[in-house]
């Protein structure tokens, strides 16, 4: 399950970060091109935790990056509040609800995915049993 969600995952960020360039208002996103690359570049490290990695790593990184994400979108909806956007780096990161929104979606299934995946519930259990 973790591959399988790192690599769809990464694929969608990659194609969100390149369709971003093409419409940077879809949806009421706000992609610039700095959010666009770091779509880009989080698409790419997802892809890399979920092929070339072993089942652990990939597990670390979904708890870590669902957990980063999960809270910039969290953040950003108490800071900025549902109407407001939030500048990270003037005229080149603004981020809006539909920004907190995706992130806080994105962060849920990462995190959601590394805390119960197959891996993680057999270290669960292998502790419990050594008790």
């Amino acid at each position: 399950m973790i591959t399988r969600t790192t690599t769809f995952g990464g694929a969608l960020l990659i194609m969100a970060g390149l369709f971003g360039f093409i419409a940077p208002g879809f949806m009421g996103l706000r992609l610039s091109p700095a959010h666009n690359l770091l779509f880009l570049v989080s698409g790419a490290v997802a892809i890399y935790f979920g092929l070339l990695t072993r089942q652990a790593a990939g597990r670390t990184f979904c708890i870590v990056f669902g957990a980063f994400y999960g809270l910039l979108g969290l953040a950003g909806l108490v800071a900025g509040g549902l109407n407001g956007p939030i500048t990270i780096i003037p005229e080149a990161l603004v981020l809006g609800t539909m920004d907190h929104v995706v992130h806080g979606i994105l962060g849920a299934v990462f995190l959601t995915v590394g805390c119960v995946s197959e891996t993680g519930h057999r270290q669960f259990i292998g502790a419990a049993n050594k008790s």
